[in-house]
């Protein structure tokens, strides 16, 4: 387990033998959290990230968003997923079999049954456009 320094001289243990950090040692289910007002971004939580339901929030977005077409669909048979795995690959365990793997963990049952057997590429895409009313 090691210790990482966060702004204001905080720390917080991390461990990437648990498969819960990518190579870069950071949670990936972060960016589920810490996003952008696009339409491609995850969903924002309806409430504060607050110790106390921060586990449960983190899970949440990542279900909620690699089962949602922003995060990964099929496309004529290829599998589209989100640039935020291609941009932060390295969180989501620094390969393409990494982000499969990571979309696995959090894939509803007919998801991950595609995804386990899927070999092609990944096509990486973004809806840069504003979300909003």
């Amino acid at each position: 387990m090691r210790s990482r320094r966060w702004p204001g001289g905080r720390s917080r243990s991390t461990t990437s033998s648990t498969g819960s950090c990518g190579p870069s040692g950071r949670d990936p289910r972060i960016h589920y959290a810490l996003n952008c007002a696009s339409i491609g971004c995850p969903n924002l939580a309806g409430r504060a990230y607050k110790r106390e339901h921060l586990e449960r929030l983190l899970e949440q977005g990542a279900r909620d968003y690699v089962n949602h077409p922003r995060g990964a669909a099929w496309q004529d048979g290829e599998l589209r997923a989100s640039s935020i795995y291609d941009w932060y690959q390295e969180d989501f365990g620094g390969t393409e079999a990494g982000v499969l793997g990571h979309l696995l963990r959090y894939a509803r049952p007919e998801l991950a049954e595609r995804l386990r057997g899927y070999v092609g590429p990944i096509d990486y895409d973004y809806d840069w456009s504003l979300n909003e009313p």
